[in-house]
């Protein structure tokens, strides 16, 4: 069995760059997991793993790692604290490889699909909230549009509890997505103020897609133009917006309700 116990080992350096840029994860196709339950996800949603690095002070074989039929490194104490993000990993780390997320590799299984849009989504909690809640909703696809980071960003795959690998997901330009949507027949709603009813008015039941905006900016106009209805959640309180990834959430399971999934 292979043993890492300096910290200037190639690959430990390798890891600390996948880690922390973005550039390096595209470049190389190659992305961090940490943690029992983000490993666990990775592999339910096919995932390759190239390869797990243990710690074997620190592990407590919650998963089965000699059954994943993958390269197995053991590391020190010393290193392990070099190459993990967080202090909560279980002992355990994995290097996977990463997907493409092109529009035309998303692969929408039912033939009224309902989808969530995110334009320009920018804080990784957000993102991860929103592939959680996607998840315990099974909707049939997640999009990004005009993404900020990559989505193997550490953060969001710590925040979304491993279901950025669960999800069935793209990025791509607002422009292109629209274009996307429309050519498959896919009903655009969008979360915006203007010209807008209430979502409790809206009918989710068709092939549909829900569009969220940051809370700082809002959509774009040009979702306002290609929406077939703009949605809103009306507010009774003193402030007159939501967290975002708690609107979507609101949003997708009215849908859901309303498509009598739940």
């Amino acid at each position: 069995m292979k043993e890492i116990s300096s910290v200037n080992n190639p690959l430990v350096k390798q890891i600390i760059q996948l880690q922390k840029k973005s550039k390096r994860r595209t470049e190389e196709n190659l992305c961090i997991i940490e943690g029992v339950k983000e490993i666990e996800m990775a592999i339910s949603g096919n995932l390759k793993i190239k390869t797990i690095l243990v710690c074997p002070d620190i592990f407590n074989n919650e998963i089965n790692i000699e059954n994943l039929q993958t390269e197995i490194i053991y590391v020190s104490n010393q290193v392990f604290e070099k190459i993990a993000y967080r202090n909560s990993t279980g002992g355990v780390l994995a290097i996977g490889e990463t997907k493409n997320f092109s529009l035309q590799n998303l692969n929408l299984k039912t033939k009224k699909p309902l989808i969530l849009v995110a334009e320009a989504p920018e804080k990784p909690g957000n993102i991860g909230a929103f592939l959680r809640t996607c998840d315990a909703a099974k909707i049939d696809a997640v999009i990004i549009a005009n993404p900020k980071t990559d989505l193997y960003n550490p953060n969001i795959i710590r925040s979304s509890l491993g279901t950025v690998f669960t999800n069935e997901i793209a990025s791509g330009k607002t422009e292109e997505i629209i274009e996307f949507l429309k050519n498959k027949n896919i009903d655009i709603y969008a979360a915006i103020l203007q010209e807008s009813v209430s979502y409790l008015e809206a009918d989710f039941t068709n092939s549909s897609a829900i569009v969220v905006g940051t809370e700082a900016v809002g959509l774009s106009e040009a979702w306002r133009k290609a929406a077939k209805q703009n949605i809103i959640i009306p507010m009774e309180g003193k402030i007159d917006s939501m967290n975002v990834s708690v609107s979507a959430g609101i949003l997708i399971f009215e849908a859901k309700r309303q498509r009598k999934t739940l």
